[in-house]
């Protein structure tokens, strides 16, 4: 007498969302499914691109502090023109799923825990080193097939900031203006804006200045 075939148990969902789901979820991932079972996090950088889960730790201090300092000069100047500016915030473009280090907005975003990339007017990537491929190459060719019109990059090489602003022209990012550290980066599309790099980054004061002295 043959013996019965038995198929394997699922593995159970979890109640709530966690990362136990990567354990046990083989199927391609979308940008949705991330967003219903992955749980929200204040830590990593968790996107979905060509189906796979890439979960990116934070950067250093440097990178840190331009991501504090550069979104809410930009956000400032954004609201002028009437747009929204933003870091870090997900981003749907088809299944795929990005955060972007900066982002400016056509509307806000208030009460969304996702935006689809369609309403993005400027993305902006803080280069990293150990991500310098991602950043500089990669990313803005995914953001240029999405039509983002335009994309900002921040290079921390050697702890000289530079900056450069790039416009979509026939489906490939065309340089705009550009600055590095003690020069004046100025931009005037989409909407003005002007920073010395230099002042993105954290430096101690002078030990003179810090303790008073002339």
């Amino acid at each position: 007498m043959a013996q019965a075939a038995f198929a394997p148990e699922p593995a159970p969902q979890p109640a709530e969302p966690s990362f136990d789901v990567l354990r046990w979820h083989d199927e391609p991932w979308t940008a949705q499914l991330a967003l219903d079972l992955l749980p929200e996090t204040n830590g990593p950088k968790v996107e979905v691109l060509s189906g796979s889960v890439i979960v990116t730790p934070h950067a250093g201090i440097d990178h840190q502090s331009v991501e504090r300092e550069l979104p809410y000069l930009l956000h400032r100047a954004a609201r002028r023109a009437g747009l929204w500016g933003y870091p870090e915030i997900n981003l749907i473009s088809g299944d795929n799923l990005f955060i972007p280090d900066i982002a400016v907005l056509r509307r806000s975003g208030g009460g969304r825990s996702a935006i689809d990339i369609a309403e993005a007017v400027l993305l902006g990537e803080i280069v990293s080193p150990g991500n310098r491929r991602k950043d500089v190459i990669d990313r803005p060719r995914e953001y240029a097939a999405a039509g983002v019109p335009f994309f900002l990059r921040v290079d921390l090489r050697n702890r000289v900031p530079a900056m450069a602003l790039y416009e979509l022209t026939d489906g490939e990012y065309r340089p705009l203006s550009a600055a590095a550290a003690g020069t004046t980066f100025l931009m005037k599309q989409p909407f003005e804006f002007s920073v010395d790099p230099a002042d993105l980054l954290d430096e101690e004061a002078p030990e003179a200045q810090a303790d008073g002295e002339v």
